[in-house]
Formats: C-alpha cells, sequence, structure tokens
C-alpha cells in the first residue's frame, strides 16, 4: 500500500514537473534566448535554404510541408484554445473531435510526405548533407517524431470519440495560458501516454526553437517598406 501510494505521488509530482512547471521554462527559453539572438547574431537568423545546392523535387517537398504544418499549427492553436463553453454555441464536442482528426489526419499526411523527402534529401544529397549543421538534422528528426505521434494520436482517438480527451487537453492548455499551473498539470493527468508525449515533445521544440532555423517562422521584413533604397552601379 505505502509502495502504491509512494509511486503515485512520484507519477503525480513527475506530471506537475513536465506538464505545470516545463511549459513555462520552454517559453521564457524561447522568448529570451531568442531576443539574445536576434540582437546579438541577426546574420544567423535565417532557414538557410538549400535550394540553390539542388533544387530537384524542393519545391513540392517544401509546399506539402508548409501547408501541412501551417493548417496543423492553426488548428491546434484554435481547437486548444477555444473555451467549451465558445465553440458549443456551434458544433458540439464529440463533432468537433471528428473534425480534427480528419482535418489533421488530412493535413498531417501531406506534412509526413514532405517533411520525409526533406529528410530523405537532406540525408543523401552530398552538396545538402555537406552544408548541414546539427541543429538542421536534429530538428527535423525532432519534427518527424511530434508528428508521427500527433498522427497515432487520431488513431487512439477512434476508442473515445465523445471528445472528452480534447476538453482535458484545451482545459490544459487553457489553465497554462491563464497561468495556473496546477490546475493544468491535473487536467492533462489522465489522457494517455501518447497524447502527453506529443506534448511534450511539442513544448522541447518551443524549447530548442532559438537554437535551430525555426526562428524564420517569426521574421517578418517589415522594415523592408521603409528602409532606404539600395545603390547600384554598373561597371
Amino acid at each position: 500500500m505505502l509502495d502504491t501510494l509512494m509511486s503515485d505521488t512520484f507519477m503525480s509530482n513527475i506530471n506537475t514537473l513536465l506538464f505545470g512547471i516545463y511549459p513555462y521554462i520552454a517559453i521564457m527559453v524561447m522568448l529570451i534566448a531568442s531576443w539574445i539572438r536576434f540582437d546579438r547574431e541577426q546574420y544567423t537568423w535565417k532557414a538557410d535554404s538549400s535550394q540553390m545546392l539542388n533544387g530537384k523535387g524542393f519545391r513540392i517537398a517544401s509546399n506539402l510541408f508548409h501547408v501541412g504544418v501551417i493548417f496543423i499549427l492553426m488548428g491546434h492553436f484554435v481547437g486548444l484554445l477555444t473555451p467549451e463553453w465558445l465553440y458549443h454555441h456551434v458544433i458540439s464536442s464529440a463533432d468537433k473531435q471528428m473534425v480534427a482528426m480528419v482535418s489533421g489526419g488530412s493535413f498531417g499526411i501531406l506534412c509526413l510526405i514532405g517533411l520525409l523527402m526533406l529528410i530523405k534529401r537532406r540525408l543523401t544529397d552530398p552538396r545538402v548533407k555537406a552544408s548541414s549543421k546539427f541543429s538542421d538534422i536534429f530538428i527535423l528528426l525532432m519534427l518527424l517524431v511530434q508528428l508521427v505521434l500527433g498522427l497515432i494520436t487520431i488513431v487512439i482517438s477512434m476508442d473515445h470519440l465523445d471528445g472528452s480527451v480534447m476538453i482535458m487537453l484545451g482545459n490544459w492548455a487553457q489553465n497554462i495560458v491563464t497561468f495556473q499551473s496546477a490546475a493544468a498539470a491535473a487536467a492533462i493527468e489522465p489522457v494517455h501516454v501518447i497524447y502527453k508525449l506529443h506534448v511534450f515533445v511539442g513544448l522541447s521544440m518551443i524549447f530548442v526553437f532559438p537554437f535551430t532555423r525555426l526562428v524564420h517562422i517569426i521574421s517578418a521584413p517589415v522594415w523592408y517598406i521603409g528602409r532606404r533604397y539600395q545603390v547600384v552601379r554598373e561597371r
């Protein structure tokens, strides 16, 4: 009995650490390290495109990946942060889950195809591989793990089509945003371990964000509008 109680307490503490405290650590690292990198190393603030090294198949792979990932991120943002009482005016939790499964699965497969093409190109093309940094390959593989976990959650969701897990995950995200860490940890504790792994890898991607090419996501060249014209002289 005592061993069981200690084990439950230990797992509860791990759950609180990973899903009640770690999200804030990841977000703070992302914000502070991104600011430092942008302030001190602006020339590294880019995606380091390798299209000029070998453009064969790059465009279709890149388009598939980016279209898929943009719609997935938008779906996660709206799905997790929209309160239950608000979307119930339009759709039930069960129907919302079905929409998430169908749309997430469709765009997830598109994203997976594009990502596998990009990884193959990155690892097998001699010129592209030679110009790749460790962080380039690492983040692609991390994206692959996250995407596969996300697709697996769709299969697991088939066992509970009432939308209950979507509600718990939504409550977790909304409690994190409103700085209720204890409530967030409690909300996510009952869900399947695959969902937890999916969330943990997502948080870890936020953590490593400033140290990879992902920083180009938040780049917007708005200063181009007000900059002076460049003077170009002919020979």
